[in-house]
């Protein structure tokens, strides 16, 4: 029997859950309420409150008691909004300037979200960017032949002024699609530049998609093969973004309507939330995890727990090791950590042992959707691994919402 990949989308609690569920496992969650949920990937007109020299940056008031972190390393050609700053890009910024910037990093824990005078604009196929224009492709693509065949198109299609990111979906796709897709964007960009000057300060030029949408447009397409949801309104809603935006995908969207058995019961959601809220984690030997998130890194135990193999002890640490690391990545994504994250991995003292278990990580962190890189193995045993930072962590997010109410 064939194993679908779905996206679920449902209410809890008076926010919108999305799932994504392989089989009989849910493998990412993300819960947002519906009126207040992330500014990820808004644009903004925001106002410099002050520079703070000594750390190279920013802070940039968003209207509504909102601060932002903006670094002045990573951000050194700023985007004016008024027309007597004189528009466009230039060096140099003052408090009191009103600047165009787009969130590029929620808020986490107690730290600001964090601004970007580098707008991007997001597609199925393809991201355009300002202030980084080169050429790029996913790092999940290596097909060579075909990405030098698509760059010629692209240097034909490419602004100076603007950078070209092809994303994973875009490899299965017709390249007219591709093209259609990057001349929309542009054209999103140019508007909204023309518009900026004309707005107040504090405008929000360009709101995201909530993030049940923002799903179906990041999700790698051989994975979405179904998107359910109960809620008519939600149904709605998909069907118009489809229909805009990927109608190829507009047959995959399925109301659930049946009163007998609610979809967050059929897919077992409320569990998959409870365990994605605990620190241990039991593997399929006996041995479990202990999840530590702390306010600068995140720290995961490996222990033997259970486990009773009758093999020797190499063996056995061997086994639950690799076991912990399929694991691991899989609870990353789950739980969406970020940042740094360090595993105390059961000690081997076989130098082989320690390579197969590092291979096997790394190629697990590879898939993972969102950037995830296996630094290295310490003296002391410990792995270090980082994943890039977007959204708040799945705790944050029900804590989130618990303040709330």
């Amino acid at each position: 029997m064939k194993t679908l990949n779905k996206i679920i989308i449902t209410r809890m609690d008076s926010r919108i859950l999305t799932a994504a569920v392989s089989g009989n496992r849910v493998t990412q969650l993300n819960l947002e309420a519906e009126e207040t949920g992330s500014v990820l990937g808004n644009i903004y007109i925001g106002k410099v409150k002050n520079i703070s020299k000594n750390i190279d940056s920013a802070f940039i008031d968003l209207g509504g008691g909102h601060m932002a972190y903006y670094s002045l390393t990573e951000n050194r050609n700023h985007l004016f909004s008024s027309a007597s700053a004189g528009s466009g890009r230039k060096r140099g910024l003052c408090s009191g300037d009103e600047i165009i910037v787009q969130v590029s990093r929620d808020a986490i824990k107690t730290k600001d979200p964090v601004v970007t005078s580098c707008l991007s604009f997001t597609g199925k196929y393809c991201v355009v960017t300002a202030g980084r224009c080169q050429i790029g492709f996913s790092s999940k693509i290596s097909d060579g032949e075909w990405k030098n065949r698509l760059r010629k198109i692209l240097e034909e299609e490419k602004d100076p002024d603007l950078g070209i990111i092809i994303r994973t979906n875009a490899r299965t796709a017709p390249e007219s699609e591709i093209i259609k897709e990057l001349r929309q964007l542009k054209e999103q960009y140019r508007r909204l530049l023309s518009e900026a000057p004309y707005r107040t300060c504090y405008s929000c030029l360009y709101e995201s998609p909530p993030s049940y949408i923002a799903s179906l447009r990041d999700t790698y397409e051989a994975f979405m093969e179904e998107i359910v949801t109960d809620d008519p309104e939600i149904f709605r809603r998909i069907r118009e973004y489809l229909d805009v935006c990927q109608p190829e995908d507009r047959e995959k969207v399925r109301l659930y309507e049946d009163p007998l058995l609610p979809l967050e019961k059929l897919y077992s959601l409320e569990k998959a939330v409870s365990e994605a809220l605990q620190k241990k984690v039991w593997l399929r030997s006996g041995g479990y995890l202990v999840i530590e998130p702390t306010e600068a890194m995140t720290v995961i135990d490996v222990n033997s727990g259970k486990y009773t193999g009758r093999k020797n002890l190499r063996d056995t640490i061997r086994k639950i090791n690799l076991e912990a690391a399929e694991e691991i990545v899989f609870q990353l994504r789950l739980r969406n950590l970020s940042g740094i994250i360090i595993v105390d991995f059961i000690d081997m003292d076989s130098v082989q042992d320690q390579e197969e278990l590092m291979a096997l990580l790394t190629d697990r962190c590879r898939k993972d959707p969102i950037k995830t890189t296996v630094v290295d193995m310490t003296k002391l045993g410990l792995v270090e691994i980082t994943r890039k930072k977007i959204r708040r962590p799945f705790r944050e997010q029900v804590q989130k919402g618990e303040q709330k109410t």
